[in-house]
Parts: C-alpha cells; sequence; structure tokens
C-alpha cells in the first residue's frame, strides 16, 4: 500500500530526460519528506554489451565530504597489535579468541580488518564472512600492517563499490543534511573510481549505460555522467 507521503511525490520521474547532478540534487533533496536524514543514493547499470564474466568492479573509495554514517570496526591481529589498533579507534579488538566468536555468529561490526599474518586463520571462515561482504580484502585496504590508515579510512568516509551478478551497482553519496559541495565532492570520486576500474578490468566502450540518483525514501531520476568542474 502506497503511503499519503508517497503519493505527494512527483510521478514518472525517470521517465524524465537525464539531467546533470547539479540541478537534480534540488528534487532529491525537496523529495526527502521523511522526518530521518535520508541517504542520497546512485544507482549504476553497467553497459549489457560486456559479457556478465567480464565484469569485476570491486575497490574502495575514500568520499572527501564522509558518508555522515558510524561505522563499527572491528580488528583481527596479533596480540602484539591490539593496543596499536585499539588506540587508532577500533572498536573491537582481537587474537584467536576473537576470531572463534565470529566463527560462532557473533558479527556486531560493519568492517573488518586484519593484519596478514591473522589472515590465514580468518580466511577459514570464508562461508561465513563472505557472503555478509565482510572478509578483508588486501585490495581494498583491509589486510594491512598499517592499521591506523585502515581504520582511519573505514570511520571517515570510506565505501566499496562493487557490481552485482546483474551489473548493477549503488552507492551511497551522503546524506540529505549535507552541504551541495560534499555532495558533488564525493560524486566526483565515485566518477573517478569507477573510470580507474573501467581501465582495470579493459572494457569495451563505455562502463556505465544508465545512472540513477535517489534518496532513501524518494523518488528515482536519470543521472547525465559528468564530473563536476
Amino acid at each position: 500500500m502506497t503511503s499519503k507521503r508517497f503519493k505527494k511525490l512527483p510521478e514518472k520521474t525517470s521517465d524524465l530526460p537525464s539531467e546533470a547532478i547539479e540541478k537534480l540534487l534540488t528534487e532529491v533533496k525537496k523529495n526527502c519528506t521523511t522526518k530521518f536524514d535520508e541517504s542520497i543514493d546512485l544507482s549504476f547499470q553497467i553497459n549489457n554489451k560486456q559479457k556478465k564474466s567480464e565484469i569485476n568492479i570491486r575497490t574502495v573509495v575514500n568520499l572527501p565530504g564522509g558518508t555522515g554514517k558510524k561505522v563499527k570496526v572491528a580488528v583481527v591481529c596479533e596480540d602484539s597489535k591490539i593496543t596499536e589498533a585499539k588506540d587508532s579507534g577500533a572498536d573491537l579488538v582481537g587474537g584467536d579468541e576473537f576470531i572463534e566468536k565470529i566463527k560462532s555468529g557473533e558479527m556486531n561490526f560493519e568492517k573488518l580488518i586484519c593484519t596478514p599474518s591473522m589472515m590465514i586463520k580468518l580466511s577459514k571462515l570464508g562461508k561465513v564472512l563472505g557472503p555478509k561482504g565482510l572478509m578483508p580484502n588486501p585490495k581494498l585496504g583491509s589486510v594491512t600492517e598499517d592499521l591506523k590508515t585502515a581504520i582511519k579510512d573505514a570511520k571517515s568516509g570510506q565505501v566499496e563499490i562493487r557490481n552485482d551478478k546483474d551489473g548493477n551497482i549503488g552507492v551511497s553519496i551522503g546524506k540529505k543534511s549535507f552541504s551541495d559541495d560534499q555532495l558533488l565532492k564525493n560524486y566526483n570520486s565515485i566518477l573517478d573510481a569507477l573510470e580507474k576500474e573501467k581501465s582495470n578490468n579493459t572494457l569495451k566502450g563505455d562502463l556505465i549505460k544508465n545512472t540513477f540518483i535517489t534518496s532513501t525514501m524518494g523518488v528515482s531520476y536519470k543521472l547525465k555522467l559528468g564530473k563536476v568542474i
């Protein structure tokens, strides 16, 4: 059943011609009529000329404007690094005993970081961590000796960009309460990351076929891709 709030929103907005993000941000924010601070989200559809097996985009981006979210970070490390991890802001830290807790289903965190020497033990929990997207990955900077930097990045505004099996990518660029400048800086960072991933995947033609922008409880608009100067 459609709510009264939703019925008041514009209709068939996704059928409108695509517009630059500078113009659409005003409309999207105007549609944020809930009582909470809605996220501003992008949805990318990868060019379907590519074979699904060719598309493997997975990277992290440090958003200069932040994410507006508090991220609970856990660290698996040797005993000698526990103090460093705690001092760097980790919410949960441990070694072998912590791995056993994770194995039993205790996963009250959003980001997991691991030192290389402990990754051998943690990798056995692939079936537990993998489906939840929590398995640390060297490519994403979450398997590292530099715990201070990894924890800082995870807490200050890092998001993961990853396509699903159908070639779709969803990512938030911030909250309604963010200034347009914050949102545009985050948007530019996302585009830079996608351009880099296109080069890494050696894809033919345009990587992105369609892009939409919406808020958590709003309606979507077609977005014309292009960096904001």
